[in-house]
């Protein structure tokens, strides 16, 4: 009897555990079904026709207060607005014309009478009428503007002598004309803009001074050297190339990127890299163009009509493939902006694997190995002080 009564209770335990769990998955599941409804987008609810016309009535009233705003500041912009030109009445017209009339007269006859007491000047053209008209004034004398061209060509300032003279840069000269280091002719000077002559006795510390002689190079240079004077952050530059082979204190004139190879030159001749560089002046340059892919005939012809850039239109003067390679092209631009001819060849979808000068202002690498440069000759150093190249 015992025993039967611990198997009763036992079983009535398992069942009672049994019921617990099932209650407890069903609750889980509920709620999981729960959740899932939530997550789900809501069915789309239709509005009545009373509801859609008050929305309708609602938007109808917000524009027609947004359209009242707006003229509202048109209104007030008008009035803001300077008046139109009023004309004046002819009288009034008349009145003016008579007073320009007079002053014209007071200054014919001040002239007149400059002109009168004159005897290095030659005599104003005057004109006897009832409306005097403007007189001309007497062309400077031949002699007089002579004097002056002549004066221009000779002096120098004295920043730019000292920096010719290979010493340091401008920037440096101004420094220590600043300092009362400088004298000209036995005189302390420690002003800016002070000119000189050649003749000129400059002294820097006790030590005379003398005009650096122009020095023109032709390089031939190779890649990943970066065209600059200095750059702390630079591995290799153009100048340590150069070194101290050179006495003379040059700079490259112009820049080339750091990838492009060929021609660059240098001088110490600050006019001569201006002429050179500026860009109203134009000067041709021809390029070895290596591209990633074919060009294709379409974009060879948009290249000769003109490109669209950044800073406007550019084109090249002549163009022509390689040994019959259309990945390999001749370039001929005279334009003289940054990085030009790479952006027109990645504005057509290209990129420029390799970019070489060949030809710059009459000057080319002839005999000149990636690395080596040379004074250029007396022919060449001619040619490009009277221009005689494109």
């Amino acid at each position: 009897m015992k025993k039967t009564t611990l198997r009763g209770t036992k079983r009535q335990e398992t069942k009672r555990l049994r019921d617990e769990r099932r209650e407890t998955i069903t609750g889980r599941r509920e709620t999981k079904r729960q959740e899932t409804r939530d997550e789900r987008p809501k069915k789309r609810t239709y509005r009545s026709s009373d509801d859609r016309r008050e929305t309708r009535d609602d938007r109808r009233e917000t524009k027609r207060l947004r359209d009242e705003r707006r003229e509202t500041k048109r209104q007030e912009t008008r009035d803001e607005r300077p008046q139109k030109r009023t004309y004046r009445s002819s009288d009034e017209r008349g009145e003016i014309r008579d007073k320009r009339r007079g002053l014209r007269e007071q200054k014919t006859h001040r002239s007149s009478l400059i002109t009168h007491h004159s005897d290095e000047r030659p005599k104003k053209r005057t004109y006897h009428s009832e409306k005097p008209r403007r007189t001309f004034r007497s062309e400077k004398p031949v002699t007089r503007r002579a004097s002056r061209v002549t004066k221009k060509s000779d002096e120098v300032r004295l920043n730019k002598f000292i920096a010719n003279s290979g010493m340091c840069s401008r920037r440096e000269a101004d420094e220590y004309i600043a300092a009362g280091l400088v004298t000209v002719n036995g005189q302390v000077v420690t002003e800016m803009g002070v000119k000189v002559k050649p003749g000129d006795d400059v002294r820097f510390n006790g030590e005379r001074m003398k005009g650096e002689q122009k020095v023109y190079i032709v390089m031939n240079k190779p890649k990943d050297y970066v065209t600059t004077m200095g750059d702390p952050y630079a591995e290799d530059t153009v100048m340590d190339l150069i070194g101290d082979k050179c006495p003379q204190r040059v700079y490259p004139v112009g820049r080339l990127d750091k990838s492009t190879t060929g021609v660059l030159l240098f001088t110490n001749d600050g006019d001569m890299a201006e002429q050179l560089t500026h860009p109203s002046y134009n000067k041709k340059k021809v390029y070895h163009v290596f591209l990633d892919k074919n060009l294709k005939a379409t974009d060879f012809q948009q290249l000769l009509q003109g490109v669209k850039l950044e800073d406007g239109m550019a084109q090249a003067d002549s163009l022509s493939y390689v040994d019959g390679d259309h990945a390999q092209l001749g370039l001929e631009i005279h334009s003289g902006r940054n990085r030009v001819v790479r952006r027109m060849f990645e504005t057509l979808g290209y990129k420029v694997k390799k970019l070489d000068r060949v030809y710059f202002a009459g000057i080319t690498k002839k005999n000149l190995k990636r690395g080596q440069w040379r004074f250029l000759t007396e022919a060449e150093m001619t040619m490009l002080k009277m221009g005689s190249y494109e």
